[in-house]
């Protein structure tokens, strides 16, 4: 018979690292530990422990015992307040120490070995402060506007005081300035449509994305307007390793509403802001192209897949260096996460044992649900193919074997490959010396690039030279034509 489609890649699941990704809350053995929570829990029709999502009241009891049983936190939060859902801010959380422990970009000193970051927003409930400092021991600045907001977060970090010292709630006034100092920056205004110029920072020789066009998209969509987000907010010369965000998703209360399904409650402040999640995070780009490295790595959630296209067409117009997004997933609920960041990305020095090496792998994680080992296949062939290699593919082994000539090869490191224009692959350009760019000891490279699927979303690139005479040849392929995808 024809060849069935291809079964489609899982679904991305829960981070591994998270607390809950093997052991999902025990709705009948918290009801027996807190009986506090024992009134919200009943039987569904398939007869599982389980509560009433719409009950404000039982998804805050359930946040309190899960902190509590899970995390050693005492919490709370008043009514209206938002009360967030420990395993998916959890995700987002292991999600930012994956982005830290990559290699993509070079570690910066902020205050010694300790992660420092800041929570735009953080909240009556200051989740993610809370859950950093107690899972990973990183110190937090939380920042918010309302005194509610600000009461209750202080209140939640002194009611746990073996993580207090790592949290500082931080005041934003209006007027940009802040309860704990200068701000950063302060008197400057910045304005996208203005003549402040964005490539004053020192980019090495390293660009992975296409230079910056400020003018051209940051002003396409609603202009946020409000209390500052980073610019004023950050103290002179302070230095952190990341920035996160549970940005106002919405423009309006009533499209805050529109899911029947769940009550996480949640205030206008907390929820709402003229043009949405858009132009906050417009706003977070804005602010990030006059901090720059002042900052490792800038993060948000994102609440509409749709909008995040448009975030990281913003993100490649104002010249950062690399774009990461990955999916966050929860029960039935879907959020998407973007990073990104000024910092040069690190050139990894070849040691002369690794040069000789006749097999070479990288990982492509993160992959875009639509994708799947297949379509990286594909564009391996087409990428070697449009060189002018010959090119033979098997795609029921996921195999591709490449024969280049050794002009070609020469030709091709020395003036690098123009009009490279793909938006999730990095692109460090290198020039070589001498006449040559490979070992004269060959005319033609054969090799072997094998694609295998990991896990779902990350796949494992292999390549193995055909030829085992042309010492270093795989390691100059890998260097000069495998890009780096970022999400």
């Amino acid at each position: 018979m024809g060849g069935k489609k291809r079964r489609r890649m899982e679904r991305p699941s829960i981070h591994p690292r998270n607390k809950y990704s093997e052991n999902p809350p025990d709705f009948a053995l918290l009801a027996s530990v807190y009986p506090s929570f024992k009134p919200f829990v009943f039987l569904n029709r398939a007869g599982r422990p389980t509560i009433d999502w719409t009950d404000f009241n039982a998804t805050r009891e359930l946040t309190r015992v899960l902190l509590l049983h899970d995390h050693v936190l005492t919490w709370w939060i008043p009514d209206g307040q938002l009360c967030p859902t420990v395993p998916n801010r959890s995700n987002y959380i292991h999600w930012i120490e994956d982005l830290l422990a990559s290699e993509i970009i070079p570690k910066t000193s902020t205050a010694g070995d300790r992660v420092r970051g800041i929570d735009i927003g953080t909240g009556a409930n200051c989740i993610y402060p809370l859950l950093g400092a107690s899972l990973l021991g990183w110190s937090f600045v939380g920042t918010d506007v309302t005194d509610v907001a600000l009461e209750w977060a202080e209140r939640n970090v002194s009611s746990n005081p073996h993580i207090s010292e790592l949290i500082e709630i931080r005041k934003v006034e209006s007027d940009g300035s802040t309860s704990s100092g200068e701000g950063l920056h302060n008197g400057e205004s910045f304005n996208v449509k203005g003549k402040k110029e964005v490539s004053e920072t020192s980019a090495g020789d390293t660009e992975v994305l296409p230079p910056s066009s400020l003018h051209a998209d940051l002003s396409s969509t609603k202009s946020y307007y409000g209390p500052p987000v980073l610019l004023g907010v950050l103290k002179d010369g302070e230095k952190l390793d990341f920035c996160m965000c549970n940005p106002p998703f919405f423009e309006t209360m009533e499209e805050a509403g529109l899911n029947p399904k769940t009550s996480f409650g949640g205030t206008p402040k907390e929820m709402v802001c003229p043009g949405g999640e858009k132009a906050f995070i417009t706003r977070m780009i804005e602010d990030s192209v006059v901090l720059k490295q002042s900052i490792r790595w800038y993060t948000s959630m994102v609440g509409k897949k749709s909008n995040l296209k448009i975030l990281v067409s913003k993100l490649r117009d104002v010249g950062v260096t690399i774009v990461k997004t990955t999916e966050f997933v929860q029960g039935q609920t879907c959020r998407w996460g973007i990073a990104w960041s000024f910092v040069p990305p690190a050139r990894k020095i070849i040691l002369p044992h690794v040069a000789k090496k006749n097999n070479q792998s990288f990982m492509l994680e993160g992959l875009q649900r639509q994708f799947s080992a297949i379509n990286v296949l594909q564009s391996v062939e087409s990428f070697f193919s449009t060189l002018g290699a010959s090119c033979k593919s098997n795609a029921s082994s996921f195999v591709v074997d490449v024969s280049i000539l050794k002009d070609q090869c020469n030709a091709i490191l020395r003036t690098g490959v123009q009009g490279y224009n793909e938006n999730n692959y990095q692109y460090m350009p290198e020039t070589c010396n001498g006449s040559s760019c490979l070992p004269p000891s060959f005319e033609e490279l054969c090799f072997r690039i094998v694609v295998f699927q990991q896990i779902p979303g990350t796949l494992l690139v292999k390549g193995s030279l055909k030829d085992r005479k042309s010492p270093g040849s795989e390691e100059e392929l890998k260097n000069k034509f495998c890009r780096e995808k970022a999400f």
